[in-house]
């Protein structure tokens, strides 16, 4: 079973233009509808943002997934006293070395422990903000042959990726059937590699 990395946040007002492009709901919407396509097939594994985890507990409840086998959670200790009440719920919850009053330095190891995973073989990237760009780079660094799904109809910085990589053409951008646009793209195939 190879693991998928998701990249999703709900973008901030005060955090750059994401939120402009951003759909909460979609990106909610996005976020669900890639759980229940691909758990049963992949392992995910995700770093905890607040407006994330608590979405994936409760698709995982909605489901009745075992969480040690369904996903892993990525949690830097600068962050200990605001982890979401949910983080309690998950079983393996992968903690990563704080760098002492640096948030931008906590972040960047945790994320380079977790994007080296040599079990990730695609990454998926719904809504966002400069996070899910950090992300989207250092997944590419560390697997540069393996798939990679920006989300573009949530918008945010997934809409940004989408349109700068050229991942999907002018038509495909407002795609909300999210269920078979994880089907075509993530469905793996008899040999357990994706299409």
């Amino acid at each position: 079973m190879g693991a998928i990395f998701l990249s999703a946040s709900v973008p901030l007002v005060d955090r750059g233009k994401y939120h402009e492009t951003a759909n909460p709901f979609l990106i909610q919407c996005a976020v669900r509808e890639l759980i229940m396509a691909v758990i049963r097939q992949h392992k995910i594994v995700w770093g905890g943002h607040p407006a994330i985890t608590p979405m994936i507990w409760s698709i995982c409840e909605d489901l009745g997934m075992d969480y040690s086998q369904s996903v892993v959670l990525y949690q830097s200790k600068f962050f200990q006293d605001r982890y979401p009440e949910e983080n309690r719920r998950f079983q393996n919850v992968v903690l990563t070395e704080a760098v002492p009053d640096d948030r931008g330095a906590s972040l960047q190891f945790m994320r380079e422990i977790m994007l080296s995973r040599e079990d990730l073989v695609a990454a998926v990237f719904i809504g966002g903000m400069e996070g899910v760009e950090v992300e989207h780079e250092i997944f590419r660094r560390c697997h540069p042959t393996s798939k990679v799904l920006p989300v573009p109809a949530p918008g945010g910085a997934a809409l940004n990726l989408a349109k700068e990589h050229g991942y999907f053409s002018d038509t495909e951008l407002a795609d909300v059937d999210f269920a078979r646009l994880f089907h075509v793209h993530l469905v793996a195939t008899t040999d357990g590699t994706l299409k």
